[in-house]
């Protein structure tokens, strides 16, 4: 299908010379067209400009126009890119919210079985097809409020035979959605109880047999660890980031989000497309981080949830270093994947200007799952995936409005959704 979207108040995040990611001051930047058009052809974008200069073209000649919209009054961004969700699960877990609020810590509910182990014990009973049409049901959610990629995680099977069907989900997932989908394996997310005093076997049950029968079937892009405290070790990290690193999976990693555990530096010293979390993140912290192609990836909807401190993003990009932020979309700490929310969240909790905020959900959430040079900006040659807003007064008014939903319009692969 070719589109041509006509008198947009401002196309947001145009790009015309690549760059992977935005940091430090950078951050600050965002490009924008003002009473502008955009043409879409075979899924992608193929051209744009201002109105006054209106002349649509195709890689292949003459755009053949087959849909017309006009965004009078309305804005353009490229579709939120989610790159740390949990989003495949078997049931919610709102009892354990309840203790939450009692007081109860996420460290108590999980030493006591509950947490990601009470979501494991659920795996067991819920099949592939129910995991699909569950997480099908929350991908047309987020959708509808903008998002257009997703990274989706396994983790809460902890057996081998678990953590495949959630993978088989996954990629099942893939096949139906219109969402851009990366699958990662998390199968060290927590030690199940009947391994409790022998953490290492575990590990190398993680390593011996569950990544090679993974990688056989060609059912992750990424392999993630919980490096943290009551989880696992760096040296348990470090173990499975090699394993997974041999078989072609690209390490990314839950670091630091209840204690300084080391884990950042692991993920900086394996390359680590991401080190997700990162409540407690200090100066040595940040200066791993600094030069490396890592990308810090903060979950405001976790801190959140939980009561957490929060990470402190202001101080990493005064540091020069990029931020990109992700809705961390599971049943027990961040029951949500509305990127909207974690958009105001980045602007209210962690003090971003509306330009750095966007930047975090757009173009460096788009490096942190690996999918920058097709998604994440509006440029010539990426995908088409983009949303249309209401008509709304100002840039500023998406992280402002943070009860409501700005998105009128999702086109995905071209296709009006």
């Amino acid at each position: 299908m070719s589109i041509l979207i006509t008198n947009i108040k401002k196309l947001v995040q145009v790009e015309t010379k690549p760059v992977k990611f935005r940091a430090g001051k950078q951050m600050s930047e965002l490009p924008f067209i003002e009473n502008a058009w955009l043409a879409i052809e075979d899924g992608n974008i193929s051209s744009f400009g201002e109105m006054t200069n209106l002349k649509p073209v195709s890689p292949k000649g003459r755009l053949n126009l087959k849909h017309t919209l006009d965004a009078t009054g309305r804005m353009v961004f490229p579709c939120f890119c989610d790159s740390h969700t949990h989003l495949v699960y078997p049931a919610s877990r709102e009892i354990e919210y309840v203790d939450k609020i009692k007081g109860l810590s996420y460290e108590e509910i999980a030493k006591r079985g509950g947490g990601i182990l009470n979501t494991a014990k659920k795996m067991k009973e819920t099949t592939v097809a129910e995991l699909v049409d569950s997480a099908l049901e929350r991908l047309e959610e987020i959708i509808k409020l903008g998002t257009g990629a997703v990274e989706i995680k396994s983790g809460y099977g902890l057996d081998t035979e678990q953590e495949l069907k959630m993978l088989y989900a996954i990629r099942k997932l893939k096949e139906l959605s219109p969402v851009t989908i990366k699958a990662t394996f998390l199968g060290a997310h927590s030690i199940p109880l009947e391994f409790r005093g022998r953490q290492s076997e575990y590990v190398d049950m993680v390593i011996n047999e569950m990544i090679p029968m993974v990688a056989a079937e060609e059912l992750a892009d990424y392999i993630d660890v919980f490096c943290d405290k009551g989880f696992f070790t760096v040296e348990d990290t470090e173990r499975i980031l090699m394993a997974g690193m041999k078989y072609g999976l690209l390490p990314k990693i839950h670091a630091n989000e209840l204690d300084y555990s080391g884990g950042i530096q692991a993920g900086v010293k394996y390359n680590a497309l991401s080190v997700d979390h990162l409540e407690y993140t200090g100066d040595e912290e940040i200066e791993a981080l600094k030069g490396s192609d890592t990308m810090p990836t903060i979950l405001p909807g976790a801190a959140f949830f939980l009561g957490m401190s929060y990470a402190p993003a202001r101080k990493m990009i005064n540091a020069s270093l990029p931020v990109a932020m992700a809705s961390d979309f599971n049943p027990g700490s961040s029951p949500s994947g509305n990127m909207q929310l974690i958009l105001s969240m980045a602007c209210i909790l962690y003090k971003l200007t509306p330009e750095e905020a966007i930047n975090t959900v757009t173009i460096n959430s788009a490096y942190a799952m690996g999918v920058e040079d097709e998604l994440g900006t509006i440029a010539v040659g990426k995908k088409a995936n983009i949303f249309i807003t209401k008509e709304i007064p100002t840039l500023e008014f998406m992280p402002y409005s943070y009860g409501s939903n700005k998105v009128e319009t999702v086109i995905l692969n071209g296709e009006v959704q």
